[in-house]
C-alpha cells in the first residue's frame, strides 16, 4: 500500500483517511500543522486503534529543505526537492517581531516574463498543496512564521487548486492558524484564477503590474494579452468593499522605461479612488540584462506623488539580494 501524506490534507480528509471522528480529525490536524508531530504514534488524545490504522495508511509528509543560503541581512534561501525531483526555493525574512516565509506554488514558471530569472528556468511542474505548506513546516522555526507570502517561483493563478487549499489550511483553526490578513497571494494575471480566488478565498492579492499601459505591459507581461490588467484591476475594485483584504499593485521601477511622468500619471489614472495600494519595488537585474533599477529618490518621489494624489504607496525594500533570494532571481541556484 503506498502510505498517503497527512501534510496537505484538511481535517475533513483526515477524518475520512483514518475512518474517525471529526474531534479526532481536529486533534489529529492540529498536532500535525500546528506541533509538527513527526510520529502519529505519539499524538494524545486519540485512541490507539485510531494511530494504528492512520499509521497502516499514512506519514506525516512533511519534508525538509536539501540545502541554504544565508544572506548578510540575515535573509535565508532554502531549496526543495519534492519526491518527483522537482526543485523550488523558498525564503525566510526576518523583521523585528514579523516572520514571513515566501513560498512557491510552481517549479519553475510558463508565464514567461523575460525579466524574471524563474521564468528562464522553464516550467517543471505545479507544486501540490502539500509541496506549498512543508515550504513552511519543514523549515527551521517554523513554529515562528506570521506571514506567509505567494511571491516566490511560479504562477499561483495558473495552479489555483492546489493554492486555494494550502491557503486553507493556512488559515484553518484546525490548520496553521495563520490571519487571512497575514497571507498574500501575488500574481501577474489570469482573469479566470484571479476571479475563483476572490470568491473563495479572504486572502490578500497582489498584482504585479509593470506599467499602467497595455501595449507597454504586453511586451514585458505576456499574460497582458489575453488577461488585460486593467480589467483585472476593475475586478479587484469590485471586490475591495466590504471586506478586510487588502489589495495591492507591485510595481517594479526601472530606470527611464517606468519611472517617467507619464507612467506616474498613468498610474494615478487607473488607481484613483480604487483603495488598491501600490508598492514600489527597486528592479534587480538578471543576468545579460542591461537595465537598471530606478533611483531610491525616483522611487520616494513616485511614493510621494501617489500618496498626495489619495493613492496609498510605500515602498518595499530588497532583502537576500546577495543569495538571490530577492524578487524575480528564484531559481538562480537550480543550475
Amino acid at each position: 500500500m503506498i502510505k498517503r501524506s497527512l501534510c496537505g490534507l484538511t481535517a475533513d480528509e483526515i477524518r475520512i483517511l483514518a475512518e474517525s471522528s471529526t474531534s479526532h480529525a481536529t486533534v489529529i490536524a492540529n498536532c500535525l500543522y500546528k506541533k509538527r508531530i513527526g510520529n502519529l504514534m505519539l499524538i494524545p488524545e486519540i485512541p490507539k486503534k485510531v494511530k494504528e490504522e492512520l499509521n497502516k495508511k499514512s506519514i506525516p509528509g512533511i519534508y525538509k529543505p536539501v540545502a541554504s543560503k544565508r544572506s548578510s541581512d540575515g535573509t535565508i534561501k532554502y531549496l526543495f526537492r519534492n519526491e518527483s525531483e522537482q526543485e523550488f526555493e523558498t525564503v525566510l525574512l526576518t523583521d523585528n517581531k514579523r516572520t514571513t516565509v515566501c513560498v512557491s506554488s510552481q517549479s519553475g514558471c510558463r508565464m514567461g516574463c523575460p525579466f524574471c530569472v524563474t521564468g528562464k528556468y522553464g516550467f517543471r511542474g505545479n507544486l501540490s498543496a502539500r509541496d506549498i505548506l512543508t515550504q513552511v513546516l519543514g523549515l527551521p522555526g517554523s513554529e515562528k512564521v506570521t506571514h506567509v507570502v505567494f511571491m516566490g517561483m511560479g504562477e499561483p493563478m495558473d495552479n489555483i487548486d492546489n493554492v486555494l487549499k494550502a491557503c486553507n489550511i493556512l488559515s484553518a483553526e484546525w490548520g496553521l492558524a495563520v490571519s487571512p490578513r497575514n497571507i498574500t497571494v501575488s500574481t501577474v494575471g489570469i482573469t479566470p484564477g484571479i476571479k475563483y480566488f476572490l470568491e473563495k478565498s479572504n486572502c490578500n492579492i497582489a498584482l504585479s503590474l509593470y506599467s499602467p499601459f497595455p501595449e507597454e505591459r504586453s511586451r514585458t507581461v505576456p499574460a497582458e494579452k489575453k488577461y488585460p490588467a486593467h480589467e483585472i484591476i476593475q475586478m479587484m475594485k469590485a471586490h475591495q468593499s466590504g471586506t478586510k483584504r487588502r489589495m495591492s499593485i507591485a510595481y517594479i521601477m526601472i530606470r527611464d522605461t517606468n519611472d517617467t511622468e507619464k507612467h506616474l500619471e498613468g498610474l494615478k489614472a487607473l488607481l484613483h479612488g480604487s483603495g488598491i495600494r501600490i508598492n514600489i519595488l527597486p528592479y534587480h537585474a538578471i543576468p545579460g540584462d542591461d537595465n537598471i533599477s530606478s533611483s531610491p529618490e525616483r522611487m520616494q518621489y513616485f511614493k510621494h506623488e501617489l500618496v498626495i494624489s489619495g493613492i496609498s504607496a510605500s515602498i518595499r525594500k530588497s532583502k537576500g539580494i546577495d543569495v538571490s533570494a530577492a524578487c524575480g532571481l528564484l531559481a538562480s541556484g537550480l543550475k
